[in-house]
């Protein structure tokens, strides 16, 4: 399976629109290459730079099986989306862009795509943390791809 993205380039910067220093708006990103029996797929992006630990900036899930991407701004709250998403670390239900502490040196910021053999995940309740999403997700993942930009301030 295969991730990318017409902003950036796997291992190039992230430009600045789709940070916490401009926008603020999440990338476009296509997918493909996913096995037949995929029946939906889940959307991280971290950063595992963060001085405190990983730091979740969004989770998207039950994105139906026969889509192949995210338009730029997906990431917005109430877009009308046929997918849900999980409370990141920003305490939001959306996407929060790169925004790493000034003078910390570079992040590398991790888009991981999986595709479920389920249609749904079954987290019952609204709101479910991005680690809650990604913990069910494992369980039903029959494949994983990931794109990984860069950011720094």
């Amino acid at each position: 399976m295969r991730l990318i993205s017409t902003a950036f380039s796997n291992g190039a910067p992230i430009p600045r629109r789709f940070t916490c220093d401009g926008e603020d708006v999440s990338p476009a990103l296509q997918w493909s290459g996913a096995p037949e029996q995929t029946l939906s797929f889940v959307l991280l992006c971290d950063d595992p730079d963060a001085p405190a630990g990983v730091w979740r900036h969004w989770a998207v899930y039950d994105i139906p099986g026969d889509q192949a991407g995210l338009a730029e701004g997906a990431g917005q709250p109430g877009a009308g989306q046929d997918f849900k998403q999980a409370r990141n670390d920003f305490d939001r239900l959306d996407y929060g862009g790169p925004c790493p502490p000034h003078r910390h040196g570079v992040h590398h910021y991790h888009f991981r795509l999986f595709a479920l053999s389920q249609a749904r995940l079954p987290l019952g309740r609204e709101g479910p943390s991005c680690e809650q999403v990604e913990r069910e997700a494992r369980k039903y993942a029959i494949a994983e791809a990931l794109l990984i930009g860069v950011y720094e301030r």
